[in-house]
């Protein structure tokens, strides 16, 4: 039976992908040897991370605009810390915005290197929506922003206009929709998400803010010297930057952002369509900050759970259970997420319409 993955990650890639990592790891460019036992020093690697720097900014759009990209490790959550190690001055002070669980993991770590300026909360309200009408301090020395929330399911649809660097965790949502990127001066991303699998993080970042807070910041969490060293300062995740690579490829085969965009709409909106149609179910975000790769609902009478649970798990689907944080059920309809896999959920939705 065809399984339909709605992890919220490690998460789905295209079968593509799979197919070609897979030949890969047997014999890499035909050279007898394994991607996962090749040298990160040698050519045909080389060759990988140069191109994967490169078709990031491209998709992107902002190639020669004075940004870098970088493959590195520890994740969203290592990022967390490199943001204000880089940027934050001494005695200075950075805005963040707390729209969910990683921005306010984010926030932790920003606490430990100066003033944290929290300009906007929807804590109180489970975070079942962004924080809008708020104000970014002149004086701060960046905001930071989370641009989809993956476990309450919410997006931002709009980020605001400020003189201060703008920083945003893009870890879920990262290559799904079309944005001037050139409004951000850092953006990172964890690649299990939306690009790769578990292992590397996407960093991309406007050079000429770096090296600006008189700060002795660590080799390991310094981006001057990762971007110095072509993102092999240490030894990088050979397998996984291959994969976000054969996953940029497959990106940009489908006509770039803005096709995989359409794309993403259009699941997002037969998803949403019968969450608000079946009256057995409601969504848990409020409507105008519903995320298109993070899709939260509730069933309207608990006693229905079995069944329901029942039903999805013949069809063949995997990884809806929603985050405790939320309960319910969450659909990560991440790029990779075929429409017809989709269709399958909404096709057991009504099917319990039939059967309570």
């Amino acid at each position: 039976m065809k399984k339909h993955n709605y992890s919220a990650g490690p998460s789905i890639l295209p079968q593509e992908v799979f197919e070609k990592a897979s030949k890969a790891v047997l014999n890499f460019n035909d050279s007898g040897l394994s991607i996962l036992e090749i040298s990160h020093r040698s050519k045909d690697f080389v060759a990988v991370m140069e191109e994967a720097r490169s078709l990031a900014l491209e998709l992107l759009g902002l190639q020669g605009k004075g940004y870098q990209a970088l493959f590195l490790q520890g994740g969203a959550s290592t990022a967390f810390l490199m943001a204000p190690y880089n940027l934050m001055k001494e005695n200075g002070k950075a805005a963040y915005l707390d729209s969910g669980t990683w921005a306010t993991a984010a926030i932790k770590e920003a606490k430990l290197f100066g003033e944290t300026v929290i300009v906007g909360s929807s804590k109180e309200d489970n975070y079942t929506y962004v924080p809008k009408g708020y104000e970014i301090p002149a004086d701060a020395d960046y905001f930071h922003c989370t641009s989809n929330n993956t476990i309450f399911g919410t997006q931002m649809q709009e980020f605001p206009s400020t003189n201060i660097p703008v920083v945003c965790d893009m870890s879920s949502d990262i290559f799904s929709r079309e944005l001037d990127f050139s409004k951000f001066d850092l953006i990172y991303a964890g690649a299990q998400k939306n690009m790769g699998p578990a292992g590397t993080t996407l960093v991309v970042v406007k050079e000429e803010i770096l090296g600006k807070n008189g700060r002795t910041i660590p080799s390991m969490l310094d981006y001057s010297k990762h971007i110095k060293a072509e993102s092999m300062y240490n030894t990088p995740s050979v397998f996984a930057v291959y994969v976000s690579l054969l996953t940029l490829q497959w990106i940009k085969a489908k006509g770039g952002i803005a096709a995989v965009e359409k794309l993403n709409n259009a699941k997002a909106d037969l998803l949403y369509a019968e969450i608000d149609r079946n009256p057995l179910f409601k969504g848990a975000a409020k409507i105008e900050d519903r995320s298109k790769m993070n899709v939260t609902f509730l069933l309207n009478n608990p006693e229905h759970t079995e069944t329901f649970d029942a039903l999805w798990k013949a069809a063949g689907i995997s990884g809806l259970p929603g985050h405790r944080s939320v309960g319910g059920y969450r659909a990560s309809i991440y790029n990779a997420m075929p429409i017809e896999s989709v269709q399958v959920l909404v096709d057991v939705m009504k099917t319990l319409e039939t059967k309570v």
